[in-house]
């Protein structure tokens, strides 16, 4: 019998995030499972090549990371009823950060929404549930828009 202890929820504070958490709440209700909430912020190592000093760059991402944390608190404190939620802001890229802390947490379910992008702007963009539902060994349970 399948059993899921730990649920990952991954958000981006956008407008389907509290829809992802409800369903994470649930889910953990119903399972009585733990719940670890994750945000990436993004890395901007990769354009340290427009003349634009480390520095600056690496203070701007701790500015992000730190706002970050405020506002996972927040989003805790408001989107969730649970006594084992724990939330945590990463850095990179999404995909990659959402399964590596997947694989390193024992992960036995994700829980993220998809932002419904289509033409030039999936293209543009591409789709981080897509990446992370096609590379993940866990199963995957992606929230549409409403």
């Amino acid at each position: 019998m399948v059993e899921i202890k730990k649920i990952l929820c991954a958000v981006d504070f956008s407008e389907i995030s509290p829809r992802v958490a409800s369903y994470a709440q649930v889910l953990a209700e119903n399972l009585n499972s733990g719940v670890r909430l994750i945000y990436v912020a993004p890395s901007l190592d990769q354009h340290t090549s427009f003349n634009v000093p480390l520095t600056s760059v690496h203070e701007f991402t701790d500015q992000v990371v730190t706002e970050a944390q405020k506002r996972m608190e927040a989003f805790i404190q408001e989107h969730f009823k649970l006594n084992d939620v724990k939330g945590e802001i990463l850095r990179g890229y999404a995909d990659e950060e959402i399964l590596k802390f997947a694989a390193k947490e024992n992960i036995d379910l994700i829980v993220m929404g998809t932002h419904g992008r289509k033409g030039v702007d999936r293209i543009l963009f591409g789709s981080v549930a897509e990446k992370v539902v096609k590379s993940s060994k866990i199963p995957v349970l992606s929230i549409r828009p409403a």
